[in-house]
């Protein structure tokens, strides 16, 4: 049987039998829409409620609207899908369950935090890599305020926010990925890949004893520099054969931490090194402290901005690493610290293809 996948090191997977991110899709609300990316983006909502009645409801919104989009620009009726791989931050999934359960497409439901999108990527390269589909759609989102309410606080508590929190980004980003690099489906309808995924690292818990609940940048950059590390041990490369190494939602503070950590395993990713949450807000203009984060933070960064990078060739590889911290409402009140993960994608472009 001719082999699929190629384990690399520790933690990673070199992906032998092609797979391509074909098209991807992203929504974001109001303040995003502020933001230095708002020409980018595919939709944004006019207000952030997305014609609901509540935050719940919205941030299911925002994923059912990802999904249309990313199969609109495809020309890849639901049908021709074979899986569905979304998560949310809320409790048990509901903005996935209850934004996509009108599609009908089998759906693995995922947590991560908010390095949802590089597991939802990961297990649905898998997926195509291996044969058992075709093709598959990776949808993940956060909306700032159903996110306050499920970690922190209400909204009308109108409590004050320390400088080094980050803002929950209101979002979703969609991904479609196929076995096919050309005409994504069934008849060959739709445009040439955007780029191929050459590779994944799998992130494993990892837990300095952070408890500052309100410092993500803090908690996750330990797990960032992990599986960062690792990939370039798994795949015996430096930093300067990545043209921009991101990170998902590490922020200011979790950035410093971030280069600091690297440059003790001896890896220097400063001149290389991009992350989702400084990109996507203005710092001098929009008060959004450290920075971005939240699962749709990374997402909609990588469909708007990172992948056009890459398609046009400016990048010709990235190392696409969101980062996630593993924390509850539970874990949070019985003095529980907040472990970190992230999960690794290596995109290539196909512009020399």
């Amino acid at each position: 049987m001719e082999e699929k996948v190629y384990q690399r090191g520790k933690q990673s997977l070199e992906f032998l039998k092609e797979v391509y991110l074909v098209e991807s899709a992203s929504i974001v609300g109001t303040k995003e829409g502020q933001g230095p990316l708002s020409d980018l983006f595919d939709m944004i909502g006019s207000d952030d409620m997305f014609g609901c009645d509540n935050w719940e409801d919205a941030e299911s919104s925002l994923q059912k609207d990802a999904v249309y989009t990313v199969l609109r620009k495809a020309a890849v009726p639901p049908e021709d899908i074979r899986y569905l791989f979304a998560g949310d931050l809320l409790g048990q999934s509901i903005a996935s369950s209850f934004g996509l359960k009108n599609y009908q497409i089998p759906l693995f439901g995922l947590y991560g935090a908010c390095s949802t999108c590089g597991e939802s990527i990961s297990l649905g390269s898998m997926a195509v890599s291996a044969g058992f589909a075709d093709q598959v759609v990776c949808v993940t989102s956060s909306h700032f305020a159903s996110a306050e309410k499920e970690f922190r606080f209400p909204l009308g508590y109108g409590n004050q926010r320390p400088l080094s929190a980050s803002w929950t980004v209101t979002g979703s980003g969609a991904f479609l990925l196929s076995a096919k690099k050309n005409g994504a489906d069934k008849e060959g309808r739709g445009g040439r890949a955007r780029a191929k995924i050459a590779g994944i690292t799998t992130g494993k818990i990892v837990d300095f004893g952070v408890k500052d609940s309100m410092n993500m940048g803090a908690c996750m950059a330990p797990a960032a520099a992990d599986t960062i590390y690792q990939n370039l041990m798994d795949f015996n490369r430096q930093p300067n054969d990545y043209d921009r190494i991101i990170t998902g939602d590490l922020g200011y503070v979790g950035q410093t931490a971030l280069i600091d950590l690297l440059k003790e395993q001896g890896f220097d990713i400063s001149k290389q090194h991009m992350d989702c949450g400084i990109e996507i807000f203005d710092r001098e203009t929009q008060d959004t402290h450290a920075g971005g984060s939240g699962c749709g933070c990374a997402a909609v960064t990588l469909s708007a901005y990172v992948l056009k990078k890459v398609e046009e060739g400016i990048w010709k590889r990235v190392l696409f690493v969101p980062t996630g911290a593993l924390l509850g409402k539970t874990s949070y009140n019985e003095g529980q610290p907040v472990p970190g993960i992230a999960h690794g994608i290596v995109l290539e472009s196909l512009m020399a293809e």
